[in-house]
């Protein structure tokens, strides 16, 4: 009986070690599994603002934010955003790129060739809206395009005092609408009914404007690309091109007689268009040179 207590000793020392040794394995895992989740967490509040995935239980934020940063290429860029920005089921409301020419030369290369040399610096202003959950992701896939981050700033605005006073709005107008039903129909009635119609169409507008920033985020993004890029542009050499028809002795002789026959034409029907005047013109002067010759000749007669 001896031997076999002291065997079930051993083994419930065995047994208390293999459990003693699990569990040491299990609190191992779950250490590594909170170190783990600790550090995705990290990366997550790296990557992202927590002003973007914010929640506070009976609060309601539209939220806002404003990217400037600089990437390797505006055009892919803005092509790698907005398919982001589709893939998370948001849209682009606005998207300007362009590129601002620093200076422009052209270069003649052959009598016939040329070579225009633009420096150029490209950037894009846009701006997308985003579901406020999808806020986050976006912006961390946007951060994925950067060269050097300028500036970025995200909003929370707290509406929730403004959508209680909405809904007070909406309560007072149902009551006023009610009141003017039970007077009785004149002009005046008419016209509360008009005012109070049209106010109620403003909160209601003013409403769906607030539902929908607090559905959607938007978000202004501006992008430019750091150094300025050179565009050589093959071109004909238009130096040449003057030079050779610049001149041409016989087209212009040509077409100096055609103008001075032109013009003779011109001036002959000008002299009809005025015949009058040219008529008394004449009248005048024969009247005149009549008179010199007959007044020399009455002269020598009273000598």
């Amino acid at each position: 009986m001896k031997t076999t207590y002291i065997t079930l000793s051993l083994s419930a020392i065995l047994l208390l070690g293999i459990y003693s040794c699990k569990k040491g394995e299990v609190a191992s895992t779950d250490l590594e599994a909170y170190a783990t989740t600790d550090s995705a967490s990290a990366i997550v509040s790296d990557s992202i603002s927590s002003v973007a995935e914010m929640k506070v239980k009976d609060k309601q934020f539209i939220k806002t934010a404003d990217v400037n940063m600089e990437v390797k290429d505006v055009y892919n860029a803005t092509i790698a955003i907005e398919k982001s920005v589709q893939e998370l089921g948001g849209f682009v409301t606005n998207s300007n790129l362009q590129s601002n020419v620093v200076s422009e030369n052209t270069y003649n290369t052959s009598s016939e060739e040329a070579m225009l040399v633009k420096k150029y610096q490209t950037e894009n202003r846009m701006q997308v809206r985003i579901p406020t959950e999808k806020l986050g992701e976006l912006l961390t896939a946007i951060n994925t395009n950067k060269l050097f981050l300028n500036s970025r700033s995200i909003n929370a605005e707290d509406v929730t005092a403004n959508i209680k006073y909405s809904e007070l709005e909406g309560k007072r107008n149902q009551k006023s609408s009610e009141n003017i039903s039970k007077l009785k129909t004149n002009k005046d009635k008419v016209t509360l009914d008009d005012e109070n119609m049209s106010e109620g169409n403003l909160q209601k507008l003013s409403s769906m404007n607030m539902t929908d920033d607090l559905k959607y985020s938007t978000i202004d993004i501006y992008i430019k690309e750091p150094q300025l890029r050179i565009a050589e542009i093959a071109v004909t050499n238009t130096t040449s091109i003057d030079n050779k028809y610049k001149y041409n002795f016989i087209y212009d002789a040509k077409d100096g007689f055609v103008y001075g026959f032109y013009l003779i034409q011109r001036i002959i029907v000008g002299l009809i268009n005025v015949w009058p005047l040219v008529l008394i013109a004449a009248a005048i002067l024969y009247f005149l040179r009549k008179r010199k010759i007959s007044k020399p000749e009455y002269s020598k007669n009273q000598e």
